[in-house]
Parts: C-alpha cells; structure tokens; sequence
C-alpha cells in the first residue's frame, strides 16, 4: 500500500502478528527514477523475520529492466508487477491498472521482465479496468510468462475501493492459471477470510486496508484455522495502545508535529472504522491539530469513561468509511 507499508509499518504490524511475507510500496520506474531510499529501507533494514518482495509499477521496457538489475542485488523475496493501482494520476499514465487497458502492451513487458527476473515474478492486478472484457486474456498472460504468484482484487480499477468485491472471478483465476492465486478485497475479519478462501479455492489472501483497522488479523486468521486454539479478540484498550505504537513509529524528530499528526490521519482514518458506530471518533479526529489534542481524542473514546474494555469489532461498523463512498459501474457477478 503506497504511503503505508514503510518499514516502520511493517515492524509494527509484525508485532502484533506478522504476515508470511509483505510487499513494498512500489518504485516508480520511469526515465529519471532511482530507487527510492525509504522504500529500499524496507527490504535492507527488514528486522520482521519475513521476506519482502520489491513491487514496481511502470511501463518503460529499459527502465523496467535496469531497476529489476539493480533490485536484484538485494535481498528481494521477488519482483512485483503492480497492475492494480486505481488512482486516476496512475492509470492515465499507463501504468498500474491503466495497463489493463492494454493486453498488448502488458505482454511485451511480462516477456521482458521474465527472463531478466532470476527468481520470484509477481503480479498484482485487478479483474479490469472498466469492465471484465479483458480477463481472460490477462489470464492467459500469467500462464505465458510463468508468472509465479497472482494476487488477484476482485474489483476494477474503476470501481477503486466501493462495493463488495467479485469473487467469482477469483474462482474463475484459481480455476485458470498454473500458478498460486490470492484473493484480495474486502478481507475485513478472520471470518471473511475463511469465507474467501473456502470459496474461490485460493491458495491465500492479501491483505491491505484491513492490516491497518486490525493489525491482529494475520495472528486471528492463523487461530481459526486451529481448533484448539483461541482466536485473539483484542478491546479498544489494545487499539489505543496499538495508535501510539503506530505515532513512535512513524515519527521523525526532524518532521513537523502538524505533518505527523496528520500522517498519523491516514491510518486512524482505518483505525477509526472499528471504534464507535456513529464515527464521531472520526469526526473528532479529523479535526485535531497537536499530539496532544489526538492522545486527548483517543483516550476519550477508547480508554476513558469504562470503554478500555470495550470489545474491537471484528468487522468495521457498518456506514463508518474511511473515504467517501460513490457511486461505481456495475460488473455482472456472483458475490459470496
């Protein structure tokens, strides 16, 4: 997730129960990139005990091919192709999801980055970019290039984040390709991710915005699936104290406190999901502008007046977004 899965994220969320592998941000590759130091940081200062794979995202055939060079002579768990992104200033580039427009254009970059590629190629990608009229042919594509992993969001790019995710279509990948699929979208709890998998047959999940809600859904989903083990249910006690592990974290003594008070937004925006069901947590978050008056936030809905206690939703409180909801084009499909 670009902006989120920084080091210091993935340090946090290993604390609470480490995924079996992350993913970067991605490196933008284009005629004057360079890797970027802070996402580099991710795979060289890596302390979570859990590979990392470098994801990409770009079109340029030689400059695909020089970053792939120079990310290879790090400890890289594989390269990542992000055909997936939904941002309008992304895919009117070409380039994430926008290459989903473009079967042909995506086959000469799979062909070429395959054989650049020594160990691990990845793809990330979403069921199309408009509508599905492409997805069986972008399926074709993975078994031509030997692709090694898909991690398939059973959405479009244009219908971004809203909505429920289509799963048939995952089925239908899983059905489809020679290599490991995972499904992505809308695994909000322990228990949609059973649902998930049990369904579309994936071999596993990727998970996104949910990490960010509920750092302990890796631990919770491992628990489900042993019986005699207690699925962890953590209270707004254990959230709060998870909101300043997330501010040490993200903090840099050189960094405005108003710069990271707001960066700190972003991820209570998730947080804030599973904290109250009116979302006045939100309401008043939004508005703080010093630490203090976020601590001050933070306790009164979540330690103060008896509600340390309280029990962590397991699913987000119905109607409390972390982004504005729109309306999206409707794509025929089965949903679980």
């Amino acid at each position: 997730m670009q902006d989120v899965t920084s080091l210091p994220f993935m340090e946090v969320i290993a604390s609470y129960g480490a995924p079996d592998y992350f993913f970067t941000e991605y490196f933008r590759v284009h005629e004057c990139s360079r890797l970027d130091p802070e996402i580099l940081k991710s795979i060289t200062e890596n302390s979570t005990g859990r590979p990392v794979f470098a994801q990409l995202i770009g079109e340029s055939l030689p400059h695909l091919e020089r970053t792939v060079k120079e990310l290879q002579n790090y400890p890289v768990a594989g390269i990542d192709l992000n055909l997936g992104c939904p941002a309008p200033k992304v895919y009117r580039k070409n380039v994430g999801g926008g290459l989903l427009r473009d079967p042909d254009r995506l086959n000469k970059i799979l062909g070429h980055l395959r054989p650049l590629v020594a160990g691990l190629l990845t793809v990330k990608m979403r069921i199309g970019f408009a509508g599905d009229e492409h997805f069986e042919t972008l399926l074709d594509l993975m078994n031509k290039h030997s692709i090694d992993l898909l991690s398939l969001h059973g959405r479009t790019v244009k219908e971004m984040y809203r909505g429920e995710a289509h799963y048939d279509y995952i089925k239908k990948a899983v059905e489809a390709v020679d290599c490991p699929v995972l499904a992505n979208g809308n695994i909000t709890s322990h228990a949609k991710a059973l649902q998930v998998v049990k369904y579309t047959g994936a071999s596993g999940l990727m998970i996104g915005r949910s990490a960010i809600r509920n750092p302990w859904i890796f631990r919770q989903i491992r628990e489900s699936y042993s019986p005699n083990r207690p699925i962890f249910k953590p209270v707004l006690a254990d959230v709060r104290e998870y909101v300043d592990a997330l501010y040490e974290a993200l903090s840099k003594p050189e960094v405005a406190e108003i710069r990271q008070v707001n960066r700190l937004k972003k991820f209570l925006n998730f947080v804030g999901q599973g904290v109250d069901p009116k979302g006045k947590f939100l309401h008043e978050m939004r508005r703080t502008r010093t630490h203090r008056e976020l601590k001050q936030t933070c306790d009164r809905h979540m330690v103060e007046n008896g509600k340390a206690e309280q029990p962590f939703p397991e699913e987000p409180y119905e109607g409390v977004n972390a982004r504005p909801n729109r309306e999206s084009p409707p794509v025929k499909s089965t949903l679980v």
